[in-house]
Order: C-alpha cells, then structure tokens, then sequence
C-alpha cells in the first residue's frame, strides 16, 4: 500500500487528538497549583485518541509516542511504525500561548512516509507523504525563496533549563548577527511545518526526539526543504541533532555559520 492509504485515518485521529487538548484546555489555568498533573491527563488522552482511531483501521502497527507509548509492528506486510506526539509545545499549552499541536509520522520500513501535523488553535492542518505534495488545509505550500541568510527569519530549539555555557545557546548566539532575526517558540513539529510553508527559512535543534520531528520532517521535504543534521550530514530521526532550511543556498550558509560555535 501507497503511504497515501493511511493518510485519511492520520488526519482524523490528529484533529480528534486537537479537540482532545482543546477540550482540556479551560480546566485549568497557568496559576493553579498542580497543573502539570492536569497537562499531563491531556498528553495522555491525546495519545490513547490517536492510537485508538490508528489502531482500529491498522491492528498490526507498531506506535512509537511521546507518552510512554512503545509497541512493536506485527505486520507480515512491512514493518509499520506511528511516531506520535500528542502534545508539542507543552510549555505553551501550560501558559496559553497558542503555539502547540498535535504530530504524527509514519515510518515503513525505516523511511519516513507520512506526516500530519495539527494546529487546533488555527485549525491548521498541514500534511505529506513521500509520494504526494505537502499541503496547508488542502492547498499546496512550498518553502521560502528567501536566498541568503541574512535575509533569513530562523527559529533555534534549545533544551530547557538550559546552562549558559551550553553549546546549543553559543549556537544560538552565533546566528544572531548573522540573520534577519532568530526566535525562540517551543513547538518543533510547527516550525518544521512553517519552515514547510515559508512563514520561516530555517529552524534547527540538537535536544528532539522522534516525535518532536517526524511528522514534521515529511512535510518539510515535500514542500522542498532541505533536512539533515546539524554539520551538513544525512538526517537520522533516532538522533536528536536537526537542521532544516527553505532549500536555498541558506542551509550551507547555517551549516558554516552553527559550526562556529
């Protein structure tokens, strides 16, 4: 089967799962005592939403999620792996900040098939397969043409609590001067898809997991990205060393510039 097949059933259980922390969001609110636990219940019913609707289309695939979520492919037809995050960009989620959404990828056979990523707050849908265009709602999206990197917007991921002596923040500090502008927002999976659809020109971590890029990755690459770790080599999901540009001559330019640091 074509990764286009499971595309349907990922939109489906990506919006249910948005609705999910939606509907979670008003019971609780940045100043009340405890509300990790809170934030917590919403990850977790996010992720049993998802794996659910996946799960009774695709009995034989194995999930890979955020939340504890670890069960093997028992596919005769090829080795089927869901790689989810309920909720990326918990910190926003917690504080309101509407910069969150829901992430899933599809890996068969080891390659990255299919991704969906959803913003419940914009009602964002963006989505790809390896074999179909990346999309926005529907429409088509491409990446930035923006050529140089001074010209550029970025947006750098850095692990929290982070010491200042830190490689990932003297990274950042070294792209400062070099861009437009470089931020910070605490969503990799929206970065990637904004990187996707030319609202960003590049974004870059060394702190994510598998689900913090997997859908994301997809979409990116579809759209015409370029994607590969932080020094230029071939990009591997099980390590958490990423950069992703618009495609044009910016990424050898931020290879350079991050190897600075």
């Amino acid at each position: 089967m074509e990764p286009a097949e499971y595309l349907d059933v990922a939109k489906q259980a990506a919006v249910a799962a948005g609705e999910v922390l939606l509907s979670w969001s008003d019971r609780f609110s940045v100043t009340e005592k405890g509300r990790a636990d809170v934030v917590t219940e919403a990850d977790f019913a996010s992720q049993d939403v998802i794996q659910k609707l996946i799960s009774e289309q695709f009995p034989d695939h194995g999930f890979f999620g955020e939340e504890g979520l670890s069960q093997p492919s028992r596919s005769k037809e090829a080795n089927f792996r869901w790689i989810i995050d309920p909720l990326d960009g918990t910190s926003n989620y917690v504080h309101g900040f509407p910069y969150y959404c829901v992430s899933i990828g599809l890996e068969i056979d080891g390659e990255l098939s299919l991704g969906v990523v959803y913003d419940p707050i914009r009602e964002e849908l963006f989505e790809a397969t390896s074999t179909s265009p990346a999309l926005l709602n529907g429409n088509a999206i491409s990446t930035s043409t923006i050529p140089q990197l001074r010209q550029s917007l970025l947006v750098a991921s850095l692990p929290r609590n982070t010491d200042p002596a830190d490689p990932a923040v003297r990274r950042f500090l070294v792209a400062l001067p070099a861009a437009e502008n470089v931020q910070r927002t605490g969503s990799a999976a929206l970065n990637l898809c904004y990187v996707a659809c030319g609202r960003l020109d590049g974004f870059w971590s060394s702190s994510l997991k598998p689900w913090d890029m997997a859908g994301g990755v997809v979409i990116t690459r579809r759209a015409g990205g370029t994607v590969t770790k932080l020094d230029g080599a071939a990009f591997d999901v099980g390590v958490p060393d990423l950069l992703v540009t618009n495609g044009t001559a910016i990424h050898d330019e931020l290879v350079a510039v991050l190897s600075l640091s």
